[in-house]
């Protein structure tokens, strides 16, 4: 039997997702919707692949050479690695001298094209191989960081449910829906616009937007964003905002303009790099033109004044000076990644080491992300009851309604009630009010009962009114603490139930620690500010903001990254923005969700937030170590570029004090694995 065609929409909007990701993310061959998917992946960082292929085949070369009989395929596979890394340094160099720029590339370029002429091509195709390494590398770090705005989008579907006037429903792509349509979104569905609930009540999930894995109630009237993720019931949404005014495009907006505006360290590399390119060509030409009149050497030959200024131009290149920041790095990030922390690129070592003030989320950072139940409080009845029912029967009571659920509170009731192990509870009449709780009869000893679970305000609407104020009254009570709470209802009985997200184990001393180096902390978070109070208070921060929005996130970071190197540690995708516009941006890997991992500098794959001061010892010692590199590139260049430029020395030992100078740079990186 013969499948039905597929229909002319449905195989065009696949296609224009993936031009419009194409146009997103820039050019790349990762992201052509033009390249069958199996091509799309040999286009994931192609230029470090064909950087680390060059660099194999360079090693064959050079063995190859001290054979004779191998010399004519060492030569063959030394133009392979020019064909490889050179070809691409050519163009670019190429480009750059059109535009009329003289920088590092057009020097490198210069001295391994050049060593050709004078025999040393080995020497050259070295130079080309590290410094085709070192642009691999960084082209792959800002791949990664395009990749925010890719998971970004995906957090919002493409298309929406919409319902026409006459009642049916049909399928838009949301850059098609216009201000006013309706929406149906089903529970367990995302909502794709921004818009205010028309009919129909459930409860959602605003994790994106406040950082809280907790369940907030919306019905007729409120606002609900988009991102946001429907738990239980059915709602009907008029759109308010377009696709392009979205919660999630204004997130999305928020990556990008901090990931523009953050410090670049490599913006001092680059322009040192190019004022060094242009001293060394032109002292290169200067000297071949003036070293034969003045010394009365011959322009031509072995001591002539080209050879002589060649020499110096490969003796002078920058070998040392390239692989002696990407070395050091290379070292510390293989052993932070044996402690199970990520970095993406060694300037972030850099930053971290200059910070001197750390922001910490809450939720999920500072402490475990989930809800622990601390006890079941009986509320007092201002009239006895003929029924009176223990702490234990409420518990396999509110096991029996909430084993079903899968927001936060209810995981916390089953959890609580496995190591309580109460009896089974036989209900009936199951019914679920969306947004406010759970309804049904429970079959007890002394009878049949109605019972409720959910919020105090809808708990306490099903009990007498002398009742009703008694546990609205310790409700308040136990919220301005800072507790969260879930309330039963048995007949005209209430139980609160207590629930905590706990710090984390060894937080405080990790803190502690910190601040001994001097550095100040705060904490930054989504959470009302009782909850947010009391975890400041048990885990030692006496700075913290509460009720913050990404934007207010962003701009507490901004203004904290102006006064001195702020560090962002955070897991949400509200902390996006912010991890993106810190200095460094640290994610907790477990907990973290896309975006943020993205964003973020530094991950922590095991959620491992107490090797915080080590990672800070860590840079401080990459930040030493690379000091002491340059330091070394630049002596190495000196003793090997000026001897060779006044004839002291030959070319083949210029260029052995030139990379006896490169292995020392990478011994003393090597030290950073320790």
């Amino acid at each position: 039997m013969s499948l039905p065609p597929a229909s002319p929409q449905a195989l065009i909007s696949p296609a224009l997702e993936l031009l419009n990701n194409y146009f997103e993310q820039g050019p790349q061959q990762s992201y052509s919707p033009f390249l069958r998917p199996e091509s799309r992946t040999w286009g994931v960082n192609l230029t470090l692949k064909a950087a680390i292929a060059a660099a194999f085949l360079l090693l064959i070369a050079f063995i190859w050479s001290f054979s004779p009989k191998m010399m004519p395929l060492s030569n063959l596979l030394l133009v392979a690695v020019y064909f490889l890394a050179g070809i691409p340094s050519l163009i670019e160099a190429t480009e750059d001298l059109r535009d009329g720029e003289i920088n590092i590339d057009i020097l490198m370029t210069l001295a391994a094209f050049s060593s050709v002429f004078i025999g040393s091509g080995m020497e050259g195709a070295l130079l080309l191989v590290l410094f085709s390494l070192s642009g691999a590398m960084e082209d792959a770090v800002t791949a990664k960081a395009k990749s925010t705005i890719s998971s970004l989008h995906k957090l919002s579907p493409s298309r929406a449910c919409i319902v026409e006037p006459d009642g049916t429903l049909i399928e838009k792509a949301i850059r098609d829906v216009a201000i006013g349509s309706h929406m149906l979104v089903k529970a367990g569905q995302i909502i794709p616009l921004d818009g205010k609930v028309v009919a129909g009540a459930s409860a959602l999930n605003l994790v994106h937007i406040t950082g809280e894995n907790l369940p907030i109630p919306k019905g007729v009237g409120d606002t609900v964003p988009a991102g946001g993720r429907n738990l239980d019931g059915i709602l009907t949404v008029e759109v308010t905002l377009t696709s392009a005014d979205s919660t999630i495009e204004r997130i999305i907006q928020l990556v990008t303009q901090a990931q523009e505006a953050r410090p670049k360290l490599q913006r001092w590399f680059d322009s040192v790099s190019r004022t060094y390119a242009m001293t060394i060509i032109g002292l290169a030409g200067l000297f071949a033109v003036t070293l034969s009149p003045l010394l009365s050497i011959p322009f031509f030959g072995m001591e002539g004044s080209i050879y002589r200024a060649l020499a110096f131009l490969i003796a002078a290149s920058p070998c040392a000076l390239i692989i002696a920041i990407p070395i050091a790095y290379l070292s510390a990030l293989s052993s932070c990644a044996r402690k199970g922390i990520l970095l993406k690129g060694g300037i972030s070592l850099d930053a971290l080491a200059k910070c001197r003030a750390v922001a910490f989320d809450k939720t999920g950072t500072l402490t475990t992300g989930e809800l622990h139940c601390l006890e079941i409080e009986k509320v007092a009845s201002p009239s006895t009851s003929a029924n009176d029912y223990t702490v234990e029967e409420a518990l396999a009571i509110a096991y029996a309604l909430e084993r079903n659920a899968v927001h936060p509170i209810a995981t916390a009731i089953v959890k609580y009630a496995a190591e309580k192990q109460p009896k089974a509870i036989p209900l009936s009449a199951f019914k679920a009010i969306p947004g406010q709780g759970l309804q049904a009869r429970a079959q007890l000893v002394n009878g049949n009962e109605t019972v409720y679970i959910g919020r105090p305000s809808f708990v306490a609407q099903q009990l007498p009114t002398q009742q009703q104020q008694k546990l609205l009254e310790r409700t308040r009570e136990l919220e301005n603490k800072g507790e969260l709470l879930g309330v039963l209802a048995i007949g005209a009985q209430a139980y609160i139930f207590r629930f905590s997200d706990t710090p984390r184990l060894d937080i405080a001393d990790t803190l502690s620690a910190i601040k001994k180096r001097g550095w100040d902390i705060v904490m930054l978070t989504g959470d009302h500010e009782t909850s947010a109070r009391r975890i400041a208070q048990e885990v030692g921060i006496t700075n913290y903001h509460a009720d913050l929005t990404p934007e207010d996130k962003l701009h507490y970071v901004s203004l904290l990254s102006q006064d001195k190197g702020l560090a962002m540690i955070g897991d949400g995708i509200n902390d996006a923005p912010a991890l993106a516009r810190a200095t460094v941006g640290i994610c907790m890997g477990k907990v973290g969700s896309t975006a943020a991992i993205d964003a973020a500098d530094i991950v922590l794959l095991h959620d491992n937030i107490d090797l915080l001061d080590w990672l800070i010892g860590k840079a401080l010692r990459t930040q030493a170590i690379v000091k002491q590199n340059l330091t070394l590139a630049v002596a190495a260049i000196l003793i090997a570029s000026l001897p060779a430029l006044a004839g002291f020395i030959p070319l083949w030992l210029a260029v052995v004090l030139h990379e006896g100078g490169t292995v020392l740079v990478g011994l003393n990186a090597l030290r950073l694995l320790r």
